[in-house]
């Protein structure tokens, strides 16, 4: 079994490239299989009014700033990918050779005005995809984008932070990516071990992360480091155990 874990940096890098890159480097320490940010325009899919608005312009990830992000993150050995929400930012991305993309729940539920253009231009790229279902999804307009081997749905809650009675575990056991939104590390590691005693080979948590001096808006829901190596090291410890259920039992 193969447990990829991702370690989802949103907001709380502040805009800071130095943050950014502390972020990086923890989340490699802390044993974490990917780092992701997310390449938006503030003005696209934010209101003015929202009384967070200076933060979230702030945390805007510009081109060059992408880059060098990028960049170290390959230096130290690291998957570094996106969450896209305009199709100019999946052609800058395709220029620095990300391998792959991640589409948030509300572009896929068509909520802001690049949606459509969005999800059509990283179909383009052929390149391995998660879809996120959190707000609701058109499947029969992703299918249509994609290939069946480019993308894979992705199970998440749309609330900030999930309660862990809006985990329907029926539902989360048919997908083998989890975007948890849910406080501290429990609920990713009941995944974890479910889908260990189902036999399943390849599965992906994403969980958003945070310094212990982090304010953003991202940072009441996000895991601190220590938590990150806690969740992974617990998640290894899974990886290890016999689970398969026998035949009679199951």
């Amino acid at each position: 079994m193969t447990v990829n874990v991702i370690a989802e940096i949103g907001s709380n890098w502040e805009g800071d490239i130095k943050l950014g890159k502390l972020h990086i480097k923890k989340s490699k320490e802390c044993g974490a299989t990917h780092v992701k940010f997310q390449m938006w325009r503030a003005e696209d899919i934010y209101e003015l009014s929202d009384p967070n608005w200076k933060t979230i312009k702030k945390s805007e990830l510009k081109e060059d700033v992408a880059e060098e992000l990028k960049n170290y993150a390959d230096e130290i050995g690291i998957k570094w990918f996106c969450s896209v929400f305009n199709p100019e930012s999946v052609d800058f991305l395709e220029s620095i050779n990300v391998k792959l993309y991640k589409i948030a729940s509300w572009t896929t539920a068509l909520k802001h005005r690049f949606s459509l253009e969005t999800i059509q231009k990283v179909g383009k790229t052929k390149k391995l995809t998660f879809i996120s279902t959190g707000n609701g999804i058109n499947k029969k307009l992703i299918e249509k984008q994609f290939r069946k081997k480019d993308f894979q749905y992705t199970y998440c809650i749309a609330k900030y932070p999930a309660l862990d009675k809006d985990i329907v575990w029926k539902d989360i056991l048919k997908y083998d990516f989890f975007s948890d939104h849910t406080l501290g590390y429990t609920i990713p590691l009941a995944y974890t071990a479910l889908k260990k005693s189902l036999g399943k080979n390849d599965i992906y948590i994403e969980k958003h992360v945070k310094l212990d001096t982090s304010r953003g808006p991202d940072a009441p829901f996000s895991i601190t480091f220590d938590e990150l190596r806690t969740l992974i090291d617990h998640v290894r410890r899974i990886d290890q155990l016999n689970m398969s259920i026998p035949n009679s039992l199951s």
